[in-house]
């Protein structure tokens, strides 16, 4: 155990570890946050359609050569977000059905991209470390890192300042509608909101593991509380704890970010369970 934390006081000295951790914390808590009005919505799926997305437009643009990916996968990201909220209330096209066509038809081109028109030789390697993450959050720049903190604080600031109006489109968007909110605008705000969380967790955990980062605190948190405040409230600090936990354990014993993060978030709603039925219980 010395050893361990011998060697983590070690890595906390390099900057490129400090960045890591400060823009793990930043996703994660903008995930949970996000995450609970997904769950709650059923539209949890999401983040795993738009992580493919993600991906499609990031081999676009390593085909095209673009090095500043960000101005490719964020505004498709975004068009896609928009478009499934859009179509998914649509009697024709099912939210679930219209995840399901743009999340596969994004992630098939995406990988038909990378072979056909490949920039490394290893291409298995590097779609494998895309999907399921690797060590690109130990590889960030500080024009990244700070894009990251810009982007994550501006999520932050929108939640917090909608909150009221998240809550009510959460809860009984026909009823929100006919008092006058303006829901679709609150849908268009929130699509455009997880959009940039889901561009932001790639560098985290990964296109496949995202969902993790959004499902887990949530459904973590509502098997002890049942207000929607106290469910937000602990599934930020469940969130940031896991990963902080998963970030310090793959950095010391060399393990993947994106799966040592969802295991850690896996034991912790385990525990979750276990407090709930407790509580319940007393």
């Amino acid at each position: 155990m010395s050893d361990f934390f011998g060697n983590l006081h070690t890595y906390l000295q390099f900057p490129f570890v400090q960045y890591a951790l400060i823009v793990g914390v930043l996703i994660s808590l903008c995930s949970s946050l996000l995450g609970v009005t997904l769950v709650l919505k059923r539209f949890s799926f999401i983040g795993d359609g738009l992580s493919h997305v993600a991906f499609g437009a990031l081999s676009i643009a390593t085909v095209m050569h673009i090095n500043n990916e960000m101005i490719v996968i964020l505004p498709v990201t975004i068009a896609c977000a928009i478009l499934i909220l859009q179509t998914g209330q649509r009697a024709k096209i099912k939210g679930d059905a219209s995840i399901a066509m743009i999340s596969v038809g994004a992630l098939a081109i995406g990988y038909l991209l990378s072979n056909l028109f490949s920039t490394s030789s290893n291409v298995s390697g590097d779609v494998c470390s895309t999907l399921f993450g690797s060590t690109s959050i130990l590889t960030l720049t500080a024009v990244e890192v700070w894009l990251s903190i810009g982007l994550s604080v501006l999520v932050v600031l929108i939640f917090i300042f909608f909150y009221n109006k998240i809550f009510a489109i959460t809860f009984d968007e026909p009823f929100s509608r006919a008092v006058g909110t303006k829901a679709s605008l609150y849908n268009l705000l929130l699509a455009t909101v997880i959009a940039v969380i889901i561009v932001l967790a790639m560098n985290l955990v990964g296109s496949l593991l995202i969902s993790a980062l959004v499902i887990f605190p949530a459904v973590s948190a509502m098997r002890i509380f049942r207000s929607f405040k106290s469910v937000t409230i602990f599934s930020a600090a469940f969130s940031v704890t896991c990963a902080l936990i998963g970030l310090l354990v793959s950095i010391v014993a060399g393990t993947p970010v994106g799966s040592t993060i969802v295991v850690v978030d896996i034991f912790g709603f385990i525990l979750s369970t276990a407090a709930g039925r407790l509580r319940r219980r007393k």
